[in-house]
């Protein structure tokens, strides 16, 4: 389904599932860190709950951002962004009173233009990462791989559409035809919007 055009707001939602390929060197927490890139070169992070250390690390966490714009297409600015997504590790134990900073163990970036292309806007898939420390991660694994979904949603579009439709509805009872001729007024536009929606 080919994304709506001329829009102005849409929420984009991140999901992180799982991690795979994990070995680490010592006890300590993971989780992972998420950048999403707005148009004025600006990053917002998101962090997962941080979770014990292990092979197969498991969130099944999602955040959910709205997107909007007075200028231009939403659209057409987000298909320029990506997410980057980071494994990072935190050692757990207290370092002179306090918690320690997190170490990048591996990273990956997805496109949102993927996700406007993809029949759902939305994909779910396994995404190799590229490990940039082998501090914590033991050498000679299959590269790390991060379980992750992204979704677009257009909220304001179903209620427009529902509204033309109540619209399209009063106009056909006030007239009482039975041929519709009278009020076909702008209808198809009505259920190419409908089809769109629940095609979501």
């Amino acid at each position: 389904m080919a994304a709506p055009q001329n829009l102005s707001s849409l929420n984009c939602e991140v999901r992180i599932i799982e991690a795979k390929n994990l070995e680490f060197k010592s006890k300590g927490k993971v989780f992972v860190r998420c950048y999403l890139f707005t148009g004025n070169n600006q990053k917002i992070r998101l962090n997962s709950r941080e979770i014990p250390s292990t092979s197969h690390p498991y969130w099944n966490e999602s955040s959910s951002l709205e997107c909007s714009t007075a200028n231009s297409n939403c659209m057409d600015q987000l298909k320029q962004q990506r997410v980057v997504f980071e494994i990072r590790w935190r050692n757990n134990s207290p370092m002179l009173g306090r918690i320690g900073g997190s170490k990048l163990l591996s990273r990956a970036e997805v496109s949102w233009k993927e996700v406007l292309e993809s029949s759902e806007l939305a994909i779910q898939r396994w995404v190799t990462t590229t490990a940039t420390s082998s501090c914590h991660v033991l050498e000679g694994l299959k590269s790390p791989a991060l379980h992750v979904g992204m979704k677009v949603v257009v909220p304001r579009m179903a209620e427009m559409v529902n509204n033309r439709r109540n619209d399209a509805l009063k106009r056909w009872n006030d007239c009482g035809c039975r041929h519709g001729n009278c009020c076909h007024n702008g209808d198809d536009e009505l259920f190419a919007l409908v089809a769109a929606i629940e095609a979501l």
